[in-house]
């Protein structure tokens, strides 16, 4: 089983931010996570819906490292 996020995590952090007009804080990431719609589906479901969006979105146990990465891409 796998957690899903619906919508993506990444969407709603940039969401988040872009509507605050500043960059977020770990505290701010980290409760946005938590408060973010999942779903939790087998592994192959998972996968079709990455491959429905086109890409992974962010490991939510690693939240603030891959959002500090996304942001310095």
């Amino acid at each position: 089983m796998k957690i899903v996020f619906i919508p993506a995590l990444i969407v709603v952090l940039i969401n988040k931010e872009q509507d605050m007009g500043r960059e977020l804080i770990r505290d701010e990431v980290e409760s946005i996570r938590d408060g973010a719609t999942a779903i939790c589906l087998s592994a192959e479901a998972a996968e079709d819906i990455i491959r429905e969006r086109g890409y992974r979105d962010i490991d939510p146990e690693n939240v603030w490292r891959e959002w500090l990465a996304y942001k310095a891409d």
